[in-house]
Parts: C-alpha cells; sequence; structure tokens
C-alpha cells in the first residue's frame, strides 16, 4: 500500500489519523501511518506543550497539524463576541441542563477557554507553533489557509492539505495552493459537508487530478481503505475509529457510547458549533432540534454559548444520569463498526491486513481465479 503521498511526506503506509490525542498521534505515526493532531481546542501554550511531548514520543517519524481557519466568522475579539450571544440562548443551555439534574461547577472552577482556536488570529498562531515544531503537514479544516500561510509551508517544505465537501470547494483549494485535498463524505464525524464518500471521492479526484486526493467518511477498515484507493483516492483520512482506542483520552462515559451505538445513531446537527457537524445522537442534540429551541447561532457564537455545558457533561459524567445522557462526540457513521477499545498498533494492523486481503481478492476477480 504505497502511493504519492508516501513519498510527498516520508510516510510507509497512506493512512492519516485526525485525532485531539497526542499519544496517538504519535503511536499511528510510529505504526508508519501519519498522526495529524487536531489543534482547535489548544491554546498556543498547551500546543507547544503538546507537540513538544509528540517530538519527545514518535520516534522521528513525520506527524501534522490540524487548525481552523474558517472563511467567515462573526467576530474577533472575544469580548466583542461574548455580547452578541443572545440572552434567549444562554437562558435555554440553563434550561436544558436544569431539567437533566446536572450539578454546576464547584465554587473556583472554571470551564476551558470557550472561544478555542475559531479565529484567524488564533489559528495564525498556532500555525507558527506547528511550523516551530517541523510538522509535516497542516491541515486545514474550514475554507483554504491565507496565501501568505501556504507560501509559508511551501518555503519550510512543509505540504498543506485541505478538507473538502464538494466538487467546488475542491477546485478552489487547489486554485489557492493546496497540495493535497481531503474529499470527505458525508458519513463522517465533525463538520461535514451532505455528498456521500463514495459519489464525492471520484468527483473530486476528477477535478483536481493531478493533485492527490485521500477519501474519509466512513473508512474504518481495510476493506473500505481498498475502496477508497478504488475510487481513485491515494490514501485516507480516518478520524472516529481513534477515539475508542486505548491510547485515546476519551472519556469514559462517551467511550461506552461509542461501543454501543449502531451506524444510524449519529446526526448532522449544527448544536456542536454552529455549522453542520455529524455527531452521536443524544439528548443533548435532541433538544436543539426541538420545537422550543431558539437555533444554532453561527460559528464561533454557537461553540462559546456551549463550552462551559459541555465541560459540565464531562466533568460530571461518571455520577450524574443527566449528565451521562446529554454527553456526547463528533463521530462519524462507522462508529456503528467500533465494538471495543484496541491499542493504535492493533487498529493499524488490521487497516494493513484488510486492505491487502481485499487488494487480493480484486486480482483474483481481475484473473478469474
Amino acid at each position: 500500500m504505497r502511493t504519492r503521498v508516501c513519498d510527498l511526506l516520508g510516510i510507509e503506509h497512506p493512512i492519516f489519523a485526525f485525532t485531539r490525542s497526542p499519544e496517538v498521534v504519535a503511536a499511528v505515526s510510529r505504526a508508519g501511518g501519519m498522526g495529524v493532531l487536531g489543534a482547535v481546542s489548544f491554546g498556543p501554550g498547551e500546543l507547544e506543550a503538546g507537540l513538544a511531548w509528540i517530538d519527545e514520543h514518535i520516534d522521528g517519524k513525520p506527524y501534522g497539524v490540524d487548525v481552523v481557519m474558517p472563511v467567515t466568522y462573526a467576530g474577533s475579539e472575544k469580548i466583542e463576541l461574548e455580547k452578541m450571544i443572545p440572552e434567549e440562548h444562554k437562558q435555554f443551555v440553563l434550561d436544558v441542563l436544569a431539567r437533566f439534574g446536572v450539578p454546576a461547577l464547584p465554587e473556583g472552577e472554571q470551564s476551558p477557554e470557550s472561544l478555542l482556536s475559531w479565529t484567524h488570529d488564533r489559528a495564525r498562531r498556532q500555525v507558527q507553533v506547528a511550523f516551530e515544531h517541523g510538522a509535516r503537514l497542516i491541515a486545514s479544516a474550514l475554507g483554504p489557509p491565507p496565501p501568505d500561510v501556504i507560501e509559508e509551508a511551501h518555503r519550510r517544505g512543509v505540504q498543506v492539505a485541505a478538507l473538502v465537501g464538494n466538487r467546488k470547494q475542491a477546485e478552489d483549494q487547489v486554485a489557492a495552493g493546496v497540495d493535497i485535498i481531503v474529499a470527505q463524505g458525508t458519513e463522517a464525524g465533525g463538520h461535514t459537508g451532505d455528498v456521500a464518500t463514495m459519489v464525492l471521492v471520484p468527483e473530486v479526484v476528477d477535478a483536481v487530478h493531478p493533485a492527490p486526493v485521500l477519501a474519509a467518511g466512513g473508512i474504518g477498515s481495510g476493506r473500505q481503505v481498498a475502496a477508497a484507493l478504488a475510487l481513485g483516492a491515494e490514501g485516507v483520512w480516518t478520524g472516529s475509529i481513534w477515539l475508542a482506542v486505548a491510547e485515546a483520552d476519551t472519556h469514559s462515559a462517551v467511550i461506552e457510547k461509542l461501543l454501543a451505538a449502531s451506524s444510524r445513531d449519529t446526526v448532522r446537527s449544527r448544536a456542536m458549533t454552529g455549522k453542520p457537524a455529524r455527531q452521536l445522537r443524544t439528548s443533548w442534540t435532541d433538544a436543539w432540534d426541538a420545537a422550543d429551541s431558539p437555533g444554532a447561532l453561527p460559528l464561533p457564537l454557537q461553540y462559546m454559548l456551549t463550552s462551559e455545558a459541555q465541560h459540565r457533561l464531562h466533568r460530571f459524567a461518571d455520577e450524574s444520569p443527566g449528565a451521562r445522557e446529554l454527553v456526547g462526540t463528533p463521530v462519524g457513521q462507522i462508529v456503528g463498526a467500533m465494538k471495543q477499545v484496541r491499542p493504535v498498533s492493533a487498529v493499524m494492523a488490521d487497516l494493513i491486513s484488510g486492505f491487502e486481503e481485499a487488494a487480493g481478492r480484486l486480482a483474483s476477480a481481475r484473473s478469474g481465479a
């Protein structure tokens, strides 16, 4: 299993793993793939510490960093943004938490930063930290990176990837100078469009040739990796399957839900950030889709509105039945195949062996054996 992206990035297998866990990043890269750290929840100092840990534990293997540089957002300064959140929405969040009996935070305990890196200014600082640590790949999750970011990446020998949900977005990204396109189908977890992977991948491959394309959305087995390459992709971008590995820091209550979920137990909702994002369907997402909901706010206001609530849900999920019922996570439809906690090495081994078996079946079919 070797394609152009392996040579571009110095990896053994064209398997990319998006994760918020530095431990998973290092383990995937050591196993021959490329771990990509999702940086949106890291402040610049936290990202510095996370990448320093990766540098010490990755055995010199390459890794990437995924940032969010949205094309449009509701503002830039946190104080200005907070003024834009309606009282009606604040009260709705409090009412949901009260209805499910979610405890308040202990006096003096604060929730994490609510704005995160949803703005260009904060994302730019993350990009600089990634450059300083020698990341081999910068991925943009929302819209093309600014031209100067792409130029600096290329000057440093860093590849730039971007996630897209339709053909037009892919064409725009290549025109902007992006090197690798991640065609992400609606099956994927997190921010995603509405076109299925099986349709999207060949459409994007044809549109941006000869730029390499990675397939994303609904990929969690070697058979699906083989299918992606058969569609013209030169690798796969995976995410959900790493939520339940032994190295991940996913909350135990969330892991329990993931392992019990079927492929029909996700919903594409604006409840998380204000943009459509696939996640576990829970009483929290149901509340935002109910008739009495005030409706989600635009990015980044929705995340700012709900960040403390999400912290409380994770904080008390082990002791509050209501918090446990509400707590969830971004995850794709592949969740239905996630049935046990395994180490990264085992997941990578299965992806590789499963690909080889599928490729062998295709070869037999071609030869008529």
